[in-house]
């Protein structure tokens, strides 16, 4: 498995928005539904907002690796209206120096959460 990816994991399950963050590239780039943001600045504010508003975690499954690609399988728990969902994910990211350059993220269902 990725080390890469491992780290973003443990500290998105730990909400830990400094480490989270500190392994991204300054000019990463997330993509998730209709939701794009660039830059440690804009990510900060995506990961702040859902660390603390839906409290989610997450499990890492299926990990594949060729060079600097990670596609991942990974299930997600979270709370929304008050109550715990669960959703499949993949993710497909790039990184740069053992940091994350870009990743796409599809959420079975919706990925926008109304």
């Amino acid at each position: 498995m990725s080390e890469a990816l491992r780290r973003h994991v443990d500290a998105f399950n730990a909400r830990d928005l400094d480490a989270l963050l500190a392994g991204f590239t300054e000019d990463a780039v997330w993509v998730t539904g209709t939701t794009t943001v660039r830059g440690i600045e804009e990510l900060a504010d995506l990961f702040s907002d859902a660390m603390t508003q839906l409290l989610p975690t997450l499990t890492i499954g299926d990990v594949l690796t060729d060079g600097d690609r990670i596609a991942a399988q990974l299930t997600e728990t979270l709370t929304h209206d008050g109550e715990e969902r669960t959703f499949a994910i993949a993710g497909f990211y790039r990184l740069r120096d053992g940091r994350i350059t870009s990743a796409k993220i599809y959420r079975e269902g919706s990925a926008e959460l109304a």
